[in-house]
């Protein structure tokens, strides 16, 4: 069961949270929702998983109306929010049993699906959630989400806050569990994980830019793009600005990517510019785009 949003749009007094959404997740699919804070995807996660009502539009979770048949759809989804917001003064196990018992099952008669993850948590399940690490909170969120067995599940920024092995464990989990025939929806900031994801919707100030698959949006991209560093990274931010063949130039790690107005500009021009500045220990060289090249492009 898949999820499809027809031209949802959503506002707060005179802002505009979501304009005019339209895009289908299909049955068990892994599905990414790629944009910065404050770009809608919390408002938009909330109206699909039943927690508010759109303003235009309509939507459908694993076949059901989100507005009309509300009750079926919070039988067949499991949602993660960005916020910690399990009971943190139940231990593990306490936490696991109440979501249970709230769905009618129990541990026991779902765990196939939650073992690969509770197993990770089980050393702990006699300690408070709230004195779990941020990984193990989220491993233990997850294995919730999960209790009842749904069609559908909702991740909100998941692995926000959460160290660099946590955030690898749990993209592995994720592949297990679309093996296993979930429809996963999963927002995140970071690009990087865009790519994990089978297709991606970029999205920003309530609205799509694009909807492709990792590949192809980075496929997608116009321009030759330089990797930029030298001595004074400050400076070169400045004078990047100021260049007159400079299309866009933004940080990027330690370096600066660039991509320039001019057809067929090559990496010689700009280190003539860079010396021309007085810069020292200059690098240039063209590098491969990414997804967070594609969205700044989108967005410029």
């Amino acid at each position: 069961m898949g999820i499809i949003l027809n031209n949802i749009s959503k506002s707060y007094k005179k802002v505009k949270a979501l304009e005019d959404i339209s895009f289908e997740v299909k049955p068990g699919e892994l599905f990414g929702l790629i944009g910065p804070d404050g770009a809608g995807k919390t408002t938009l996660f909330r109206i699909l998983t039943t927690l508010l009502i759109q303003d235009e539009g309509n939507a459908s979770v694993a076949g059901y109306d989100v507005v009309k048949q509300y009750k079926d759809i919070r039988k067949h989804v499991g949602y993660m929010p960005g916020r910690f917001s399990l009971y943190q003064d139940l231990t593990v196990e306490e936490n696991l049993n109440f979501f249970a018992t709230i769905f009618g099952t129990t541990i026991a008669e779902n765990y196939d699906l939650i073992k690969d993850i509770y197993v990770q948590i089980e050393p702990f399940k006699n300690r408070r959630a709230g004195k779990l690490s941020g990984g193990m909170k989220q491993k233990l969120a997850l294995s919730c989400a999960l209790i009842h067995k749904p069609k559908v599940l909702f991740l909100d920024e998941p692995t926000t806050g959460v160290d660099p092995v946590s955030r690898k464990e749990f993209w592995e989990m994720l592949k297990r569990l679309q093996q296993k025939g979930i429809t996963i929806l999963v927002s995140t900031p970071y690009m990087d994980e865009a790519e994990l994801c089978d297709r991606i919707a970029l999205i920003t100030e309530g609205k799509i830019l694009q909807i492709n698959t990792p590949q192809a949006i980075i496929a997608a991209f116009p321009k030759k793009i330089f990797k930029v560093r030298t001595k004074e990274t400050y400076r070169l931010i400045q004078d990047l600005k100021t260049y007159q063949n400079t299309h866009s130039a933004y940080p990027f790690g330690e370096y600066m990517h660039f991509t320039s107005n001019k057809d067929n500009f090559q990496g010689d021009e700009l280190i003539q510019f860079l010396e021309e500045k007085n810069h020292a220990q200059i690098e240039v060289s063209e590098t491969a785009a990414t997804i967070e090249d594609s969205f700044m492009e989108l967005t410029k």
